[in-house]
């Protein structure tokens, strides 16, 4: 998983050495909490763009944002290039078809910071859609939000934040 994370991070950077900037940090992802307090994603890509990944990392949060945050304990890896569509799904359960490779635990654990991210993959990597978010942030949803941007919103507000993005 660190390795992907790092492939990604890699390419990133060297497209932003090349092109004078770095990719955009989109909000095309979200997390909500369902009826049953489970933590699911809310996927929006732009169009009909490939992609590589998506992941999700989990780790301790005093170490979250460090150049060396440690492993991956709790989530997992989507290997390669795929065209999503947008999607909804349980947090640690991805479309089959992305044949997703789990990490570590598959729950959330408190005290842990959690980064949902996928990469546009073409050459001149524009963008990536990402979501970081921790047990806390989703504790204070109410029903029929979403953790998306860095902050709470309704589902609507979402939907018209990606697609405004895009």
């Amino acid at each position: 998983m660190r390795r992907g994370i790092v492939a990604v991070a890699g390419v990133v950077a060297a497209v932003g050495l090349l092109s004078g900037c770095g990719a955009e940090d989109l909000p095309l992802v979200a997390v909500r909490v369902d009826d049953a307090g489970a933590a699911e994603v809310v996927l929006r890509p732009c169009g009909n763009d490939r992609v590589l990944g998506p992941s999700l990392e989990g780790v301790p949060s005093d170490r979250f944002g460090q150049e060396d945050p440690g492993r991956n304990v709790s989530g997992w890896e989507a290997p390669g290039s795929r065209r999503p569509v947008d999607a909804e799904f349980p947090l640690f359960s991805p479309p089959g078809a992305w044949h997703v490779l789990p990490v570590g635990e598959q729950r959330l654990l408190s005290g842990h910071t959690y980064q949902l991210a996928f990469g546009k993959d073409e050459s001149n990597y524009e963008y990536t859609g990402i979501v970081t978010f921790t047990t806390a942030d989703l504790a204070h949803l109410t029903p029929g939000q979403v953790w998306a941007d860095d902050r709470a919103m309704s589902l609507g507000e979402f939907e018209k934040l990606a697609e405004d993005s895009c």
